[in-house]
């Protein structure tokens, strides 16, 4: 069965419908994805227990979800999308799952700090080789005009695999040990890499981007400094990265402490952080992840403006529910507000991904994937969290009991900066419409 099935048109062919191969790669892929953010998630739910048994600070543990996971994780993956890029992608993706999901099992093995902190920095060095790679074999899966909303639906694994983490983090560690939710992943994440060569074929670089019915031919391969050279030196692909990375800086930095805001500030329990605040990240990411690969799908088909207006438009009108949910006097109140950023942040991500692949030549989409995610994770990772804890700590002498309060009303004027970056993106890609003479 093939991947496409294509129409006669007067210039040739053209993709019409999704096979379903595409759609079981596309499922492969997601749940691999899905596995990735789960493991995250488990290491600041299972945070208490893991101090208790293994007499972790709380700077070591800043050190291991941050600095340490980060450098791997966002460096790493500039050489695995060169690999990515010359060689099998469904390989470089399985063995790079075989490698993350060991990993995880020798965190839940871990006997002290060092041996804890070697297996999360093997596990950031794994995951640099997952989605990267994906991008670029859904992509090649599914044609121009159909993208958007499979990117989309592939994006959905980050907050299925939160959701997942707190709900399951919380629960576990309630019932069974935190060593075992650590060793059950992983053997999880180990079947899935085995299984994923059998699941997901290779499909053919370029395959549906054919010109008037025109076959692809093979590309040569990419050239790792003339691909870097080619991304920075292209204005449409260093603004899509630069105002995802500050929007990334809000996720993150809202993302890694609306926990502890919420029960430290607004009194919930970790019983309804289970409940109800998975559920909000869970229904919220989700539906405004697939949301906006549904709008890209409609409004870029009339023009190309729409990868930035869209997110310029929901950020615009996530600020306002994102003040009221900092401002909210109780927890289920400041609940249901959150709900609004929650759905409304995550547009930026599906148009990113989409105009950078779409707007690179195909032997060029694993390493232009890598370095848009190298870009937004390091400003995101590196600056979110780490600005909205020293900003806690700085009002807490004045403010003691609403420093936290405080540092997430600074992360508010950020909102503007991202919004004036994807404007600035729009006004990039109308003048190269108008340079191109369509739309």
């Amino acid at each position: 069965m093939s991947e496409i099935e294509a129409t006669a048109t007067p210039g040739g062919t053209r993709p019409s419908s999704v096979g379903a191969r595409a759609w079981i790669a596309l499922a492969t892929l997601w749940f691999i994805y899905v596995l990735n953010f789960l493991d995250r998630q488990l290491l600041s739910i299972l945070a208490k227990p893991i101090q208790d048994t293994l007499h972790v600070t709380d700077s070591q543990l800043g050190l291991l979800g941050g600095l340490y996971f980060a450098f791997f994780y966002c460096f790493i993956a500039i050489p695995v999308g060169w690999l990515a890029d010359r060689t099998n992608r469904v390989a470089v993706v399985s063995v790079a799952c075989g490698i993350w999901s060991a990993a995880t099992m020798a965190c839940g093995l871990s006997r002290n700090f060092g041996e804890l902190a070697t297996a999360r920095m093997t596990v950031g060095f794994g995951e640099a080789g997952g989605v990267p790679p994906s991008y670029a074999i859904i992509t090649d899966y599914f044609p121009s005009g159909r993208r958007g909303m499979a990117l989309g639906l592939f994006n959905l694994g980050p907050p299925v695999g939160a959701a997942l983490g707190i709900a399951f983090g919380a629960t576990i560690a309630a019932v069974f040990s935190w060593r075992d939710a650590f060793v059950a992943i992983g053997i999880v994440g180990l079947i899935v890499a085995v299984a994923t060569p059998f699941l997901v074929k290779e499909p053919k670089r370029g395959g549906l981007d054919q010109v008037e019915g025109a076959p692809a031919t093979a590309p040569a391969k990419a050239p790792f400094w003339a691909t870097v050279k080619m991304f920075f030196s292209r204005p449409a692909l260093v603004l899509a990265a630069l105002a995802s990375g500050i929007t990334q800086i809000i996720t993150y930095g809202m993302g890694n402490f609306s926990v502890l805001f919420l029960m430290r500030e607004k009194g919930m329990g970790l019983g309804d952080v289970a409940v109800w605040y998975a559920l909000v990240v869970a229904i919220g990411m989700s539906g405004g992840i697939f949301v906006s690969g549904w709008l890209l799908d409609r409004f870029t088909r009339k023009s190309k403006k729409a990868y930035a207006l869209l997110p310029a438009i929901s950020l615009s009108l996530a600020l306002p529910f994102y003040i009221a949910f900092v401002w909210a006097p109780s927890w289920p109140l400041a609940l249901a507000l959150l709900s609004g950023p929650t759905f409304l942040n995550y547009f930026y991500l599906s148009s990113s991904v989409a105009l950078v692949q779409e707007e690179v030549k195909p032997h060029q989409r694993v390493m232009s994937g890598a370095l848009l995610l190298l870009v937004m994770n390091f400003i995101g990772m590196g600056v979110g969290p780490t600005f909205v804890g020293a900003a806690s700590d700085f009002f807490h002498a004045a403010h003691p009991e609403n420093s936290l309060q405080i540092a997430l009303y600074a992360l508010a004027p950020i909102y503007l900066v991202a919004i004036g970056l994807f404007l600035w993106l729009a006004k990039v890609l109308g003048r190269k419409i108008q340079s191109n003479g369509d739309a």
